[in-house]
């Protein structure tokens, strides 16, 4: 197998684990493909191709980590990671953590850690690293990185979110709710959601957002009814998708082009939190990316339509 076969085998679980330790899809891609090229001129063919790849993009993620924590700190509203569609690594014994390590409320979770934490947790716990291949990627002893590793797992057990274990109840749930949105259905919305709902979304200053968290069954339910009704009128449509490995769906403008994306998480039967990222520079990598504010525009003047009639 030469180098590139090598290299191109591996690609799905270093930009998984790139992603897992960034929440960025354009900057995970950045982190595989900078591992690419020093492995490219690496002088010496690695003993392991797979330990020699996860250490280096592991080490590009942290340092790429720590400089992205500053700019957060600036960020305008709620940050949110980049809405990931699909994983492209796929491990049958490893498919539960995999998957509840990609929702969006893990990863939010895994902010909270320390760049070291967080590499250290998702290596050990997520893709089942061994302490030695750890330590070798993070440059720290393996004495150091299992005391990382209980600090990390403390934190993430603490916080850790739950979900409803039955993927077609999950996503029977979903289908309802996008088709109660569809129809600006309130009572049909309201049924789906948990009493004490959260709605928050991402617009990074950069898209019509509204301006805090939205609490409560009743008011969510009021304000996505008011909103469905003139986008759907302009065709906005409704597409839904698997978002970061929970129910959810991409919007798009009558021509196609990327909204914003919405993740759901479900628990008991009931929605708990819905998640929106509008932000144009976290969409491009789903899709062209439509102009907000102007379909905002169009849906605001069709919805004046509606009042005089």
């Amino acid at each position: 197998m030469t180098r590139t076969e090598e290299f191109e085998e591996l690609r799905p679980l270093l930009f998984s684990i790139a992603y897992r330790i960034l929440g960025s899809v354009s900057e995970a891609e950045d982190a595989v493909q900078e591992s690419w090229l020093r492995w490219e001129s690496s002088p010496t063919q690695p003993t392991s191709a797979k330990a020699f790849l996860s250490a280096v993009v592991t080490r590009i993620s942290i340092d790429v980590l720590r400089s992205a924590r500053l700019r957060r700190e600036k960020y305008v509203g709620p940050w949110f990671p980049e809405p990931l569609l699909t994983d492209p690594f796929e491990d049958p014994e490893r498919s539960a953590e995999l998957a509840d390590s990609l929702s969006m409320a893990a990863l939010l979770l895994l902010e909270r850690l320390s760049p070291l934490e967080r590499a250290v947790f998702v290596l050990r716990e997520v893709f089942g690293f061994g302490f030695p291949d750890v330590a070798s990627a993070v440059g720290r002893s393996e004495a150091a990185c299992r005391q990382l590793a209980v600090r990390a797992r403390r934190h993430m057990d603490a916080g850790r979110p739950r979900f409803e274990a039955d993927r077609k109840e999950r996503e029977e749930l979903a289908e309802r709710f996008f088709d109660a949105f569809r129809e600006g259905d309130v009572d049909g919305l309201k049924e789906l959601l948990a009493a004490d709902v959260q709605m928050v979304g991402d617009g990074g200053g950069k898209a019509p957002q509204w301006a805090r968290s939205i609490v409560g069954a009743e008011n969510v339910a009021r304000l996505l009814a008011a909103l469905a009704t003139p986008f759907v009128e302009i065709g906005v449509m409704v597409e839904p998708h698997e978002v970061n490995g929970q129910p959810g769906a991409v919007l798009r403008d009558r021509d196609g082009k990327v909204l914003n994306t919405f993740s759901l998480d479900v628990l008991d039967g009931r929605i708990q939190t819905i998640r929106s990222v509008i932000n144009p520079d976290k969409l491009g990598h789903v899709g062209p990316v439509a102009d907000a504010w102007a379909v905002v525009r169009e849906a605001n003047e069709a919805r004046r339509r509606h009042h005089d009639r």
